[in-house]
């Protein structure tokens, strides 16, 4: 293989995405996606980008294997009592008495649809457009995920239905679930809008239940309140229920005993994509080493200390020996270091317009501020502009703040500059984040004689540091766990958030490229002339994601209008023609993801220049 091959071979890995590990994607031909998200993407800003930055870690992963090259010429046995000192004081403390499970709904966003639409459970769908943020079971068979960008999901399932985010009915759907789970743990600790961590320990040991007949019970109980499926990880840490969750997905359970003999076993045959915390850049470091899966770890734990650093050491110690935390706490327990508010908005360039708005999230963050209890001293501006590029500028402050004028006047100088810097400036989100924070709450007993305090307290508050490589601290309700993991989730989830900004970006590119090629050689006129040359004032309008057509820019209207355009009976007879009556079709004939009839279509709007959810 040339040194070309491999390049392009590691950067269609690369393009795959940090989703990749999504349950659904085991018989999906991934060289085929990749290839298909290769040759989609080629030429793009995000396809350049992507490139360069597999290009830097091939290059660091050379460096890497240099360093080992290097490395083994040496003495390394003084690493290597140390790495087996570190692991025997590890097994010495393990904790095999919890019962943590990991609660993951089955793909959240599809099915809450699909309960309002019952008939697209049998279609592909997805939802979000841009960018997809899940879909359904159907649709991942073609090879489409979340962070996947919409366009390259067409390519993958021409069939693909999209819908439309509805925060609101998943937030309310979510909380029904929240409900269920408040019963086996009040504590219960939630990772995002659907998952959650649990300690089911005290549970099981009140209701004389075994782990495995306990979580079976609790998902019958989520879906006869719901009518949603749950799937749920069971193990002795965070960190096995985690992967776990993901193993017997939809609507499935998977227990690994608590046992260390059990626990080695399923670690050693893992491969380490699995683990949260390794991501597609770590995970290429690792493989260029020969580790692979958490079994392989072992035997390079000499070099890793110098290769990757004292913390990589300690988290990817942990996970060779399946250790995580235990600690399982409401997310507002967790200090919190930032307050922040952003608001999406149709694309606006008018200097009075921005400056209203940024008025108004300034209030929106001084009303979070006082929610919480917070003054800050950092005050965070955050733009998107027109063209997807996100922008942020930070000012630290002399005196903490928490009233909107004080906000305001702070965060107008800097979007003032940005206007400045670049003309005629066109955002479509703007966002205001405080951090450095100051509690105003006022203090009770509890904390004046100290308490459970937050991470950022640790110093203050006489913190020891285990042998298991966590921060330790004695409070009224007993030890704070600061895992090594903690840094690494954290990475990955920023990474994931990049990928999302970078695929949106690229959709945003190629739609642009589309609409120029489709009117090229047309006289075209912008809203604004138009009103201009009529003599009438612009109204702001919001294009509909379904018909394409202008609408007013108003909440509750622009929804209605979306369920209209979204009616169940046109979906109904899409489902059933992709059921009952699907045909082969010639590769080159032009065909649509649904069969509606000629009025429909023009309510549906087949323009190529649209953005559609059902696309040509």
């Amino acid at each position: 293989m040339t040194d070309d091959d491999t390049k392009h071979d590691s950067l269609k890995y690369h393009l795959l995405g940090p989703s990749l590990t999504k349950a659904g994607q085991e018989s999906v031909n991934q060289a085929k996606v990749s290839e298909i998200i290769y040759n989609a993407s080629k030429g793009s800003k995000y396809f350049n980008n992507e490139e360069v930055k597999d290009k830097v870690l091939t290059e660091k992963i050379q460096r890497i294997l240099a360093k080992k090259a290097d490395l083994e010429k040496l003495d390394l046995s003084p690493d290597l009592r140390r790495a087996d000192d570190h692991i025997a004081s590890l097994e010495a403390s393990r904790d095999l008495s919890q019962v943590i499970i990991h609660v993951d709904c089955d793909a959240f966003y599809a099915a809450v649809e699909e309960l309002d639409q019952p008939e697209l459970a049998k279609v592909p769908m997805a939802v979000g457009k841009g960018v997809l943020t899940t879909c359904n079971y159907k649709a991942r068979a073609y090879g489409c995920r979340s962070g996947m960008a919409g366009f390259v999901a067409k390519k993958l399932c021409p069939e693909l239905i999209f819908l439309p985010l509805n925060f609101a009915k998943y937030a309310a759907k979510a909380q029904e679930v929240r409900e269920v789970l408040a019963i086996y743990d009040p504590r219960f600790e939630s990772a995002s809008m659907d998952e959650a961590y649990l300690n089911l320990t005290a549970y099981c040991t009140e209701h004389d239940l075994e782990p495995e007949a306990a979580v079976s019970q609790l998902r019958a109980e989520v879906f006869e309140k719901t009518s949603l499926t749950v799937s749920a990880g069971i193990g002795a840490n965070a960190k096995i229920a985690k992967i776990c969750s993901n193993k017997n997905k939809p609507n499935g359970q998977f227990y690994v005993p608590s046992e260390r003999p059990a626990i080695m076993d399923f670690m050693r045959d893992l491969p380490t994509r699995k683990v949260n915390g390794i991501g597609r850049v770590f995970e290429r470091e690792l493989d260029a080493l020969g580790i692979r899966t958490c079994g392989d770890i072992h035997p390079q734990r000499g070099y890793l200390t110098r290769l990757f650093g004292e913390k990589a050491f300690q988290f990817l110690i942990n996970c060779h020996l399946g250790l995580g935390r235990t600690c399982v706490q409401p997310s507002e327990s967790y200090t919190r270091k930032s307050v922040g508010t952003e608001r999406t908005f149709g694309d606006c360039s008018s200097s009075a317009e921005l400056h209203l708005k940024l008025r108004q999230t300034a209030e929106s963050l001084a009303g979070d501020l006082a929610r919480t209890n917070f003054k800050a001293r950092t005050l965070c501006l955050k733009i998107k502009l027109f063209s997807y590029e996100v922008l942020t500028r930070q000012i630290a402050t002399p005196t903490p703040f928490e009233k909107a004028d004080v906000i305001f006047d702070h965060a107008l100088p800097m979007l003032r500059k940005l206007e400045k810097e670049i003309p005629g400036l066109k955002l479509r989100l703007m966002g205001l984040r405080a951090t450095q924070l100051i509690s105003t709450k006022k203090a009770d007993v509890a904390s004046f004689f100290g308490g459970v305090a937050g991470i950022e307290n640790v110093e203050s508050r006489g913190v020891k540091r285990s042998a298991e490589g966590k921060v330790k601290e004695t409070g009224i309700e007993g030890e704070w766990e600061v895992w090594p993991e903690a840094e690494f989730e954290e990475s990955v989830r920023r990474e994931r958030e990049a990928d999302a900004e970078n695929i949106e970006r690229c959709s945003q590119e190629l739609e642009l490229a589309l609409n120029e090629e489709h009117w090229k050689g047309f006289e075209t006129h912008s809203p604004e002339e138009e009103a201009k040359d009529c003599g009438k004032e612009v109204e702001e309008a919001w294009n509909c994601p379904v018909c394409g057509k202008p609408q007013t820019a108003e909440d509750r209207a622009f929804n209605d209008h979306i369920d209209f355009c979204l009616s169940k009976g046109i979906i109904k007879r899409a489902a059933d023609a992709f059921v009952e009556d699907r045909k082969p079709r010639d590769k080159d004939q032009s065909t649509y993801a649904i069969r509606v009839s000629a009025a429909e279509q023009k309510t549906l709007g087949q323009n190529k220049k649209r953005r559609l959810f059902f696309t040509h």
